[in-house]
């Protein structure tokens, strides 16, 4: 069911971000510590997006992202002070291809699902009718991530990105029963999270701030965040509130 992480602080590697520590997204691609019985690796790809003063710009590819050398190779040359990255299991009967994998962008927002909603696709049928047809036909991959992602955007036109999330959630828990959703949403000043039967963890210091699924290293003052939360975060600061 997915990891994913996103910084914010002073200029980074892109590569280091998703390499660095003892359970960095790499590492957890293959050795994960907390998936809460939603699978056991993540080996169906990864992305990762950046920003830059021109917009965001991503990298995915459907490989592990262990046997993929230009994470070592390109990624760790290019720069940035805003990264959000994930690492893919998955769900049973969905592709595993690259426009399957997050994360999700357009010109300002790169989004991340770690979860599942179960009963796709008939489960949201009635929530995406919400999505303009026109839009519904440049579905990236016929997966729940990727309908989430055009849902999403939809809402972000009319509203904040926290009143967006909490409004996705809500729609999707109004039509399946226990979906994971541990959503990840960045314009590259902020990090938006919610928590939905699954991990997550923060780490803050003066100058950054990290989202992830799991504690990336063995560092003090990483935070778990409880189920049904939602995470507003920037750099030298997070708040935690209810989802609900």
């Amino acid at each position: 069911m997915c990891r994913h992480l996103g910084y914010l602080g002073p200029v980074r590697s892109v590569g280091g971000v998703l390499t660095e520590g003892v359970n960095s997204l790499r590492v957890q691609s293959w050795a994960p510590k907390d998936m809460r019985g939603g699978g056991t690796i993540n080996a169906d790809g990864f992305g990762a997006a950046w920003w830059t003063p021109a917009g965001v710009t991503a990298y995915r590819n459907a490989m592990p992202i262990w046997s993929d050398p230009a994470v070592d190779d390109v990624l760790t040359g290019i720069e940035s002070t805003a990264v959000l990255a994930a690492v893919r299991s998955a769900t049973v009967g969905m592709p595993v291809e690259r426009n399957a994998c997050a994360p999700f962008t357009d010109q300002t927002w790169a989004f991340s699902h770690n979860g599942v909603v179960f009963g796709w696709p008939h489960a949201m049928a009635e929530i995406m009718s919400e999505v303009p047809a026109a839009e519904m036909l440049t579905l990236a991959a016929p997966t729940d991530s990727a309908a989430l992602w055009l849902l999403l955007r939809t809402l972000l036109r009319r509203h904040d990105p926290e009143k967006a999330l909490r409004m996705l959630t809500a729609q999707v828990l109004s039509v399946c029963e226990r979906p994971r959703l541990n959503l990840l949403l960045s314009d590259g000043n902020a990090l938006y999270a919610t928590t939905l039967h699954h991990s997550l963890s923060v780490l803050r210091a003066d100058d950054s701030v990290t989202v992830a699924s799991e504690p990336l290293d063995d560092r003090r003052g990483w935070v778990g965040v409880d189920d049904r939360k939602f995470v507003l975060a920037r750099p030298g600061h997070f708040d935690i509130s209810d989802l609900d």
